[in-house]
């Protein structure tokens, strides 16, 4: 397994034993009949049945997430002792929160992926009680992260990042898939400070455009069309764009910075496309973000022209 990521610590850190840290609780018949269930669809998704937990050095964790943990870990390897992350759902977390479509899905969508600015998945196996996901290492952490010291970035930096954001909702697009989730928490910065899109919980895979209707993602960032209960299909996720943009640019949420009023608040200024630019920002950056923002998906900004946009190139 060869690394495309650069320059790669050959450090870990010292594992705590958070794997081994697992409750082996009695199973009922009725939830033993779920682990069986689970184990046959995720069976299905074909798992790297020549991986196991024994074939990697666990290092630090590296966060703990609401259905299992995630350590940096190296490959077993006197060749090529690869650095990656485990990341390690438990079965039974999952059953419980009756997300195992959910987890299913991202598995599937990732494993086709092949772009130097989404999370390359490498392979993922399971034991009795964990689902183990062995994924590519973004050594500079969540965006979320770097925006939140900061506050805001730079428009230079904010037009990089957006760029290669882009890029990578194009390929998705061109494969198919809608993320339907973009916001800084789902975006990682790589060894070199790239831009890689992880956490695929909610993207869908829609061969036919306009025919989604489920309401997903994160509340200040879904489109109206979404709210309004009509059919849609890729533009939502050039609208999270504009939204992400604002956002990095603003160091606030375009619609969702006073929740007072509740999620009904926001969704009506996200209908009504409730959009204050603030002094600060510059004539090109406030004509990107209201060319991505726009209530009608067909008028959205394609994301093959985002490249040409002036904000963009003043900034390359």
């Amino acid at each position: 397994m060869q690394s495309d990521q650069g320059q790669i610590p050959t450090g870990i850190g010292s594992y705590d034993g958070g794997f081994e840290r697992v409750s082996n609780v009695a199973l009922t018949p009725e939830r033993a009949a779920q682990h069986k269930q689970l184990d046959d669809d995720f069976e299905r998704a074909g798992p790297s049945k020549h991986w196991t937990l024994t074939n990697f050095d666990i290092g630090r964790p590296l966060g703990k997430g609401h259905f299992g943990k995630v350590y940096l870990a190296r490959v077993k390897s006197k060749t090529d002792p690869f650095i990656l992350v485990l990341k390690c759902l438990t079965k039974d977390q999952v059953i419980s929160d009756g997300v195992q479509i959910q987890v299913r899905r991202e598995i599937e969508v990732m494993q086709q992926l092949r772009h130097p600015n989404i999370i390359r998945l490498y392979g993922w196996f399971h034991d009795s009680t964990r689902i183990f996901l062995m994924m590519e290492f973004a050594g500079q952490g969540e965006l979320f992260k770097h925006l939140a010291k900061k506050g805001r970035f730079s428009e230079r930096r904010s037009s990089r990042y957006i760029r290669q954001v882009a890029s990578g909702l194009a390929y998705l697009h061109s494969n198919q898939i809608i993320h339907r989730d973009i916001k800084p928490e789902n975006l990682l910065l790589g060894m070199n400070g790239e831009i890689k899109i992880g956490d695929f919980g909610w993207s869908v895979h829609s061969p036919t455009e306009n025919s989604q209707r489920t309401l997903a993602g994160t509340l200040s960032y879904v489109a109206p069309e979404m709210i309004l209960g009509q059919p849609y299909g890729n533009a939502i996720d050039i609208w999270a764009l504009g939204v992400l943009t604002y956002e990095m640019t603003c160091g606030e949420e375009p619609f969702g910075a006073d929740t007072s009023g509740g999620p009904r608040l926001v969704h009506q200024r996200i209908c009504r496309c409730d959009l204050v630019l603030p002094l600060h920002l510059s004539e090109e950056a406030g004509s990107f973000i209201q060319s991505l923002l726009r209530p009608r998906p067909d008028e959205r900004l394609p994301l093959d022209q985002v490249d040409s946009q002036v904000w963009i190139l003043n900034h390359l």
